[in-house]
């Protein structure tokens, strides 16, 4: 399996989940479990059911995370001198030429991508014709609602 990018707060972000979960989380679901049991029969049993659910998905989240980790390239923005074109990781801030609005995203990792909070994926249409510009350029793309054109205002590697 090839490298996949990722920031490094999404890296630390990722290892602070997988430490949470092994931690706090499983260890509180084994004793749920375990009170769970101490209530007798289990085929009747909801709290035990429940339980045991919760147990399953964690495992299976920290294996996951586990898997991403062991397959992820950290890319740290703040090492990389970039002059000035936008790279992975960067921050910008653009204007839509249509409304005006101006905008910030920040191109993150696949699994970090979160767009109402600024964070969209370095594989979106927007990163890929972002990605190789500089401060004010014109940056034209398909996206899922037709063409849109915005002027790169600031790049940023914070």
């Amino acid at each position: 399996m090839s490298k996949v990018p990722m920031t490094v707060r999404g890296y630390e972000l990722l290892q602070d989940e997988v430490k949470r979960l092994k931690s706090v989380d499983r260890p509180a679901v084994i004793k749920a479990i375990a009170e769970a049991r101490a209530h007798g029969d289990l085929k009747e049993n909801a709290e035990y059911h429940a339980a045991k659910d919760q147990q399953g998905f964690i495992e299976a989240r920290i294996k996951e995370i586990e898997g991403k980790l062991s397959h992820v390239h950290v890319i740290d923005v703040t090492a990389i001198d970039a002059r000035g074109k936008i790279v992975f990781g960067s921050t910008v801030e653009l204007i839509d030429e249509e409304t005006g609005k101006e905008i910030t995203y920040k191109i993150v990792g696949e699994d970090e991508a979160d767009i109402k909070n600024g964070l969209i994926s370095f594989t979106s249409p927007i990163a890929r014709a972002l990605i190789g510009k500089n401060e004010g350029d014109v940056v034209e793309f398909n996206a899922p609602g037709g063409e849109k054109s915005y002027e790169v205002i600031e790049v940023r590697y914070v």
